[in-house]
């Protein structure tokens, strides 16, 4: 039997390019607030493994969940 991907696969902008192969990817999403039913913005950052250093600040990318490559980072750019 076939194992399914069930890596989270999110998008969003690099806004920091400064580490060496590592990007900081802010990733919006909307929520409905249960209550009232406006929907909120929520965003996040995210430490991402970038090999080559290709990606810059600006770019729309995305990233994969992976095994930890390090204490704060779980994924990886796509």
């Amino acid at each position: 039997m076939d194992k399914k991907n069930t890596n989270k696969i999110l998008k969003g902008v690099v806004v920091s390019d400064k580490m060496n192969k590592t990007v900081i990817v802010l990733v919006t999403r909307y929520i409905e607030h249960k209550k009232y039913g406006k929907r909120i913005k929520k965003t996040k950052k995210y430490k991402a493994h970038d090999e080559n250093n290709t990606k810059k600040v600006g770019d729309v990318v995305e990233i994969e969940e992976t095994k930890p490559m390090s204490k704060e980072k779980h994924f990886k750019v796509i």
